[in-house]
């Protein structure tokens, strides 16, 4: 799986951080830590899109163990897939907190909706990776 899509700076609106309108890019949440720190989480959001064209359209075909690489100007940084999890909307909600923590060894969390059931999404995918 790779995924080549530029990434902009999100902020969370108080309670839910949105992925950017165009289903082509991704967003970095602004309030957590830069792909490659040492501590906290650098959280990278992006859409699916059910019939197709969505930058984050395969990370359910993510597995544990998997490397994922982030490209930046300073250069490539290296992660190991350590859980893929598909979460309902409220267990994410409950885990959040977890989740995004910035009080954890620098990691990479990537998540996207999932189970589309012809009105929307019922859950989400949430892959959290760590420095290889």
């Amino acid at each position: 799986m790779g995924i080549e899509a530029p990434v902009v700076p999100i902020a969370t609106d108080g309670t839910s951080l949105d992925p950017p309108d165009d289903p082509q890019v991704l967003g970095w949440w602004s309030g957590g830590a830069q792909t490659g720190a040492e501590q906290g989480t650098a959280l990278v959001t992006g859409h699916t899109v059910n019939a197709g064209g969505g930058a984050m359209d395969d990370l359910e075909l993510v597995r544990v163990g998997a490397e994922i690489r982030v490209t930046t100007a300073q250069g490539t940084i290296r992660y190991r897939a350590e859980s893929v999890q598909v979460l309902d909307k409220d267990t994410l909600a409950r885990q959040a907190q977890q989740l995004f923590s910035q009080e954890v060894a620098g990691r990479l969390v990537l998540v996207t909706c999932e189970d589309w059931d012809g009105h929307g999404y019922r859950s989400n995918v949430v892959v959290t990776a760590v420095p290889a």
